[in-house]
């Protein structure tokens, strides 16, 4: 499920210089996340942006079937080494969803929506939404405009900046979250504290 990519971007670069740059430990809006998995009885998931898996293990470890997409060819490999090769993962963007046309009952995307452009995390929610079972979720972190790098480096366009070199950011704030999520059944925004301020963003679809 690999194909070698035209050229190595921004992602394979720093996964190829960097490994294992999160360590091991799974974040802790993921230790949330597969608690509230669990709770729904949720079998099988997708995380998209799944990196080298550091977020993977702990919903696996609870008997839930993992695939993932990540655009790094680098970290699907650590990700095999060192969490199996039975995850399957599709090498790609996540602009390019969907990879295949399973719907899961869980949807986890970890800080990854707020790297995209405004058109792109509308296909991202789109996409994500139309690969849930009825009444299955979705979670994503986001990061929050209460972060101190809020407002930092290059203006892109409305609460979007490019903080460094081939990374721009967009920082959301509840009226945001509502403005993207709403008509993708949200209904849960939860304030978290990673590395940065962080929203957990919760939605369903179907019934409440």
């Amino acid at each position: 499920m690999i194909n070698e990519p035209e050229k190595p971007g921004f992602w394979e670069l720093s996964f190829i210089e960097k490994k294992e740059m999160w360590g091991f430990e799974p974040a802790k809006s993921a230790v949330l996340t597969k608690d509230f998995f669990v709770e729904k009885a949720v079998k099988n998931m997708l995380i998209p942006g799944i990196g080298y898996g550091r977020n993977a293990q702990v919903f696996k470890d609870n008997g839930i079937a993992v695939t993932g997409i990540e655009i790094s060819k680098t970290a699907i490999e650590m990700a095999w080494k060192y969490y199996g090769t039975d995850m399957i993962i599709f090498h790609g963007s996540v602009t390019d969803m969907p990879f295949d046309n399973h719907q899961y009952d869980g949807i986890f995307c970890y800080a990854l929506i707020h790297l995209l452009s405004e058109s792109e995390r509308e296909k991202l929610i789109r996409d994500c939404y139309d690969q849930l079972t009825e009444n299955g979720y979705m979670v994503f972190t986001a990061i929050s405009k209460e972060a101190p790098t809020y407002g930092k480096g290059k203006f892109v366009s409305t609460d979007r900046y490019e903080i460094f070199d081939g990374v721009k950011m967009f920082f959301y704030d509840k009226e945001s979250i509502k403005a993207e999520f709403s008509k993708a059944g949200l209904f849960e925004i939860t304030e978290i504290t990673e590395n940065y301020p962080f929203f957990l963003i919760t939605c369903k679809k179907g019934g409440k």
